[in-house]
Order: C-alpha cells, then sequence, then structure tokens
C-alpha cells in the first residue's frame, strides 16, 4: 500500500488491511500476467473481456467501500450508484458494464489499483469492535468484517475462467 494507516499490531484492522495489501499484489500479478494488450479481447467471462470484469469488480468493490466508509463515518448506509430499479446480480452486472464500456482501460485498471487502498483506509477508520463484531454489516449476512473473504468473488466466481481463458491462448 501507499500510505500504510496508523494502527497497531494485534488490532484487527491490521488483519484485514495486510489481507488488503496482500490481495493488492495478487491483482497486480494477474494484471500483468494478462497483460494491457489482450485486455480488451473476449474471453475471461463469455463475451465479456477483462476490462469489462474489471470494471464489474470495482463496481461492486466502490459500493462495499461507500459502506464501510459511511459506517466509519456514522452515516446510513448509501445508495446504490445503480438506479433503484435495479434487482439482482443479472440486472446491475449488465449495467455495470454498460456504464464503463467506453471507459479507457488505464482508467480503469488505475481505479481498481487505487480501491484497494481506499478500502484499506475505510477499514483503519473503523472502531475495531466494528470490524470484529458479527452482524454489523447486514450486506454480509451475519458476519464480521474481520472474518469475511472481502475478495472471494474474484476468486471464487471469476479466477477459473480466467486461468483457463489464459492457458487457451498459450
Amino acid at each position: 500500500m501507499d500510505a500504510e494507516p496508523n494502527i497497531t499490531d494485534g488490532d484487527p484492522r491490521a488483519t484485514v488491511i495486510a489481507r488488503i495489501a496482500a490481495e493488492r499484489l495478487l491483482w497486480r500479478d494477474l494484471v500483468a500476467e494478462v497483460g494491457e494488450d489482450r485486455m480488451n479481447e473476449p474471453g475471461p467471462m463469455g463475451a465479456w473481456t477483462f476490462k469489462d470484469l474489471a470494471s464489474h469488480l470495482l463496481g461492486w468493490r466502490q459500493r462495499m467501500i461507500a459502506r464501510i466508509e459511511a459506517a466509519a463515518e456514522g452515516r446510513p448506509e448509501p445508495p446504490t450508484p445503480w438506479p433503484s430499479d435495479l434487482e439482482g446480480d443479472d440486472a446491475i452486472n449488465p449495467w455495470i458494464r454498460a456504464r464503463d464500456l467506453d471507459r479507457q482501460l488505464r482508467d480503469v485498471l488505475d481505479d481498481i489499483d487505487g480501491s484497494y487502498e481506499r478500502l484499506a483506509r475505510a477499514v483503519s477508520s473503523l472502531p475495531g469492535e466494528l470490524v470484529t463484531r458479527a452482524g454489523v454489516f447486514p450486506w454480509l449476512e451475519g458476519d464480521a468484517l474481520a472474518e469475511t473473504e472481502l475478495f472471494g468473488h474474484l476468486h471464487d466466481e471469476h479466477e477459473a475462467s480466467i486461468r483457463a481463458w489464459l492457458a487457451s491462448r498459450g
């Protein structure tokens, strides 16, 4: 991370922030493996490109970060960035893709890379008990933030197809 939050070892936030930093390195390695020259090719998610996938991950991550920032500041959960009449992933994901379709690849990559630092800052600004207490964030379905796999969606839902796409292209 570029600027380490001012927290001490043993603080539950430090553990989460260390996981965020490690995940950022994994993401950077994946981006390098794909290569910018191939990021606009369909394949990692069917017709979706790696840029589309990055935008998809970023859209949902920005939502998570906004929720954590609001909690840290004692504000109510912010509204979704997508229209309120969209419900479910099957409606929201195409909206995110369409929103970012014309964005420059470098802007998407810079934003997703920067999202790791923004997430770390958001976590560091939370009181420690909000990180470890279960049920604080309803969208975590009863889990504590410290116990949640913040990047599970990439690894569980998309990494295998990205790896298969990379392998198929030699």
